[in-house]
């Protein structure tokens, strides 16, 4: 990623986006270290701002413009950034960040053709975490094993920003490779109270070990929400990955990284068609159950638990 006159920061993971205006304005103090950085806001934009702040200045600072919520933009600045990108000012970095969506569409075609796109995809499912897990390590210049990145995953949950501070700790705090004991170590109490962890006790076959952990998962603060959640996520996983081969499908056809499928191939070992669905139709009971549809949402996931157990038979 180089700074330009003209940049355009495009998704709406915020960790991505937030990392790429540090970059960005690291590199304009770089080459100036008197740089003046603005923030400007595009759904309060005033009229004639974008002027103001991008004409040439007195003592000869260069100027970046780092431009916030381009998603919502008012038409003042829609009107006046079009305009802009027809006279671009020298010395003058202006950066637009759109969280997503279709306003001002003319206004991001257009950006795209005047500079670079810094592409801030979501991260939602696992193999992207593992993937934003691994490239922080490389970026680092440190290894982590592919065991302890799915610990990490499991340990950690959906939030990104928080994701990324865990891996940053790791980095900090250890040496050499990381594994799955060095995860456990830092995250063990999540690790093995986590949805995941109790998902895949109930889907070995453990039933005693995972009740244990989701009783202990929502004694210390767990919602049933998730721990549902994680039943379902890898009760997917299991049925994309059983009916790969008879549909001729691949693993970008599924939407599953190479290492979850693997290890579902491996998870799929004692368990047949009929229990499988019989288990997902459980879980989508319990799903229902757990919010709002059942008098006792804890009763809930051990029914879906005992279900899942029952199911592989």
């Amino acid at each position: 990623m180089e700074l330009a006159p003209i940049v355009l920061i495009k998704g709406p993971e915020a960790v991505l986006a937030d990392r790429a205006r540090t970059r960005l304005m690291r590199q304009a103090r770089d080459i100036d270290p008197d740089t003046e950085i603005t923030h400007v806001d595009a759904a309060a934009y005033a009229p004639a701002q974008l002027g103001v702040l991008t004409s040439p200045s007195l003592f000869g600072e260069r100027r970046l413009i780092m431009v916030d919520n381009a998603n919502q933009m008012n038409d003042a600045f829609l009107t006046e950034m079009l305009d802009y990108l027809e006279h671009v000012e020298e010395d003058c970095w202006v950066i637009v960040h759109h969280g997503g969506g279709q306003r001002g569409k003319k206004l991001l075609d257009a950006l795209a053709t005047a500079g670079p796109v810094v592409a801030c995809e979501e991260i939602k499912t696992d193999g992207d975490k593992a993937a934003f897990i691994a490239q922080d390590f490389r970026r680092a210049r440190r290894r982590i094993d592919r065991e302890a990145v799915t610990a990490l995953v499991e340990a950690v949950g959906s939030d990104v920003a928080e994701l990324a501070a865990a891996s940053a700790q790791l980095i900090a705090d250890t040496s050499g490779t990381v594994t799955t004991d060095v995860v456990k170590r830092y995250y063990g109490n999540r690790v093995e109270a986590s949805g995941f962890a109790v998902a895949d006790a109930a889907l070995a076959g453990d039933i005693p070990k995972a009740l244990a952990l989701s009783r202990h998962a929502i004694d210390t603060g767990t919602s049933p929400v998730p721990l549902v959640a994680a039943l379902a996520m890898k009760l997917r996983s299991l049925a994309k990955v059983g009916g790969m081969q008879a549909r001729g499908l691949n693993a970008r056809d599924v939407g599953l990284a190479p290492w979850q499928i693997d290890r579902a191939r491996r998870e799929l070992r004692g368990w047949r068609p009929e229990g499988l669905g019989a288990a997902i139709i459980a879980v989508a009971q319990a799903d229902e159950d757990v919010k709002g549809g059942g008098k006792d949402p804890v009763y809930a996931v051990e029914k879906a638990i005992l279900a899942i157990g029952a199911a592989r038979g």
